[in-house]
This record gives C-alpha cells, sequence and structure tokens, in this order.
C-alpha cells in the first residue's frame, strides 16, 4: 500500500469506477489526467456542455468493452454496477483496499489516442480470495500486476510452454524485491558515505515487448549485468543521466575531464558491483540457491535502446516477464536509480517452487 501512494503521488485524476461480481469480485476504474478534461470534452458530442455525465458514459462504455474481453475469456459473465463519476488526487484513484494489506493484486492497462493527448488507465482490483481461486482453478496467462505480482504459465523453454510461479510464492518474491532493494541501497551508502534509500519497489508480471517503451528515450548510464547460476537473467542498474553524472563526480577526489567518460565511468561499474551483489545475495539467502553476475558492462544510452537487447534475448524463451521496479534515491546528491530485474522465469518458478514445499 505504501509503494502504491508513493507511486501515484502528485496525480490528479477524473474518470468513474465500478464494482465488479458474479464471473470476477472487485472494482474497476478508467481514468485520466485532470489537466485533460477540456481535451476530453471537446472530442465528445454535447461534451462540454455535459460535463461530468460525458465522462461517466465514456467510462461506462470503455469499462463495459473491457469486462467483456475478461467475461470471454474467462467464459462466464461479470456484472457491474452503475458507473461512478469521481475526481481524485494521488492514490486516491484506486479502487476501495487498494492500499490496505501487504499486497494486492492490481492491473493496469493503458489506452492511447492517436490524434490527442488523452492517455487512459484502466485500473482493476479483484477480491483476493475469489481471484486466487479463479487463477488456480484455470490455467492462463496473466496480463500484467502491480504491488504484488500475478502467476501466469507463459515462460518455459520456448514462448507458451508452460512454467507456472505458486501462487503461495508470490508474496515471497515480493519481499524479495524489497530485501534486494534495500541491500544494494546499504551497499550503496557504505561505499559512498551517502545517505541512500529505496523509494518504490514494486513486482510486476508484463509483456516483455513492452518493457523498452516503458523505460523511454531519456538518456540513462549506468551497469547491465547478466546473472548466472540457477536463476538466469538480467539486471539492469540505470541512473537519469545528470544523476550519473552527479553520483561519480561525489566518487571521485576530483573532477572528471569528461562527466561520463574514464574515471567516471569506471566508478559507475564499481558502484553497480556492489548494488548487484546486494541485489541477487539476498535473493540467493531466501531461496537457497546460487546467484551469480557477470563482469559490468557500462551503458550510457536511451533508456529503451539499453533494455531492449534483454528483452529480446529473454524473448527467446518467454513471452511475460517479472520486472522489479525499485527507485533508490541518495542524498546530498541530486540522483535517482532505477534498477530493473529481469529473472529468467521458468528458473525463477523451479526456485519457487522448492521453496513453497520446504
Amino acid at each position: 500500500g505504501e509503494d502504491l501512494a508513493e507511486a501515484f503521488a502528485g496525480r490528479e485524476s477524473i474518470g468513474v469506477s465500478v464494482g465488479l461480481s458474479g464471473g470476477l469480485d472487485g472494482e474497476a476504474v478508467l481514468a485520466f489526467d485532470a489537466a485533460h478534461a477540456d481535451a476530453l470534452l471537446s472530442l465528445l458530442p454535447g461534451g462540454a456542455s455535459m460535463g461530468r455525465s460525458a465522462v461517466t458514459e465514456v467510462g461506462n462504455i470503455a469499462l463495459g468493452g473491457f469486462l467483456d474481453g475478461w467475461a470471454n475469456y474467462l467464459g462466464r459473465a461479470i456484472d457491474m454496477t452503475p458507473p461512478r463519476y469521481f475526481e481524485a488526487d494521488g492514490a486516491a484513484v484506486l479502487p476501495d483496499g487498494a492500499l490496505a494489506g501487504d499486497g494486492v493484486f492490481l492491473f493496469e492497462s493503458r489506452l492511447d489516442s492517436a490524434t490527442t493527448d488523452l492517455d487512459f488507465a484502466i485500473y482493476m482490483l479483484p477480491d483476493s480470495a475469489a481471484f486466487r481461486d479463479l487463477i488456480v482453478g484455470k490455467t492462463a496467462p496473466a496480463a500484467a500486476a502491480g504491488a504484488e505480482g500475478a502467476a501466469g504459465d507463459t515462460g518455459g523453454s520456448a514462448p507458451g510452454a508452460n512454467t507456472a510461479v505458486p501462487y503461495e510464492s508470490l508474496s515471497t518474491f515480493a519481499s524479495l524485491a524489497k530485501r534486494g532493494s534495500a541491500n544494494a541501497a546499504d551497499n550503496i551508502a557504505m561505499m559512498t558515505g551517502l545517505d541512500t534509500s529505496v523509494e518504490v519497489s514494486r513486482l510486476r508480471f508484463v509483456p516483455l515487448a513492452d518493457i523498452p517503451a516503458e523505460v523511454g528515450v531519456e538518456p540513462y548510464a549506468g551497469t547491465v549485468f547478466e546473472l548466472q547460476g540457477e536463476i538466469g537473467g538480467y539486471l539492469a542498474i540505470l541512473f537519469e543521466e545528470s544523476s550519473a553524472e552527479a553520483v561519480a563526480a561525489s566518487m571521485l577526489p576530483t573532477e572528471p575531464d569528461d562527466p561520463l567518460g574514464g574515471m567516471a565511468e569506471n566508478a559507475l561499474c564499481e558502484l553497480g558491483n556492489v548494488m548487484t551483489s546486494g541485489f541477487i545475495d539476498g535473493w540467493a539467502n531466501v531461496l537457497g540457491t546460487s546467484i551469480s553476475h557477470s563482469p559490468p558492462e557500462f551503458v550510457h544510452d536511451m533508456g529503451s535502446a539499453t533494455i531492449s537487447p534483454l528483452v529480446a534475448a529473454l524473448g527467446r524463451r518467454q513471452d511475460y516477464g517479472f520486472v522489479i521496479d525499485a527507485a533508490i534515491r541518495t542524498a546530498g546528491v541530486q540522483a535517482r536509480c532505477d534498477v530493473y530485474a529481469l529473472p529468467n522465469e521458468r528458473e525463477l518458478a523451479a526456485a519457487l517452487s522448492s521453496l513453497s514445499e520446504v
């Protein structure tokens, strides 16, 4: 809950919410940026004069189509309550109960407009107990998840092969995300003397093909590692370009001639090494397995260009992937670091299955 509250901080949204019952219990929300309200209304017949009524009707139609897709796949009817219009700040946009408890299933879908700057988000929070019965009783690829992820059956030796991550192990894997991030932050603090903290750590289960677009085209600098041992995959530690320059400068005795070359590059590689060791040591201890990593590969490019080769390599074996989002901040310098952990799904499933049998 705390992670979601932080992730949604600063947003202002308008939209509609509906309750769900029948084939799927819970709540679903359609929301968009409140700053785009006038642009949305200008596109709707009579929208400017109808105000919230127009928004409510659009939400009702869009959510109806979204839930029809779920109902068709599940082979069961999903009933929804009449739409309720809302205006919300921050995480208040999320369905009731999203911030309660230790973790939730939160499904997020985005609808992008090709001609106007209007991006809609659909959030669905299913009742945890009913949803557990649903995914245990029906083998199905999961779509996406936040807070705690959802298990799927893709990702064996080839895309589409059956490899299920045990439902009971998802909370364990979510805690690994937090523990690894905290260890990485501690290692930064010991190495640099800078007060370091983890801001956000969420576990998501998403189509691999979507990840580069999520990272975006902004320039990043950092390090990429290949994970080796019983759990393979990749770990990318990416600093925003200005953050990388600031962190490297703080680690060097004199200001480098090239902010991200030579000595600065070596400093960031050394930092990436200690961060990665802290990250995967927590995994290995909990899972009772051996995980090592390759030497650091320095990267300085658009975020999507950095992530795309990793996704392509994993994509030969699986269509979906677990992504651990961690934002690490250091005090004393304006720096932010994002950690993208992309484990091999089949090997992760085997390790978690062994853990659940102990």
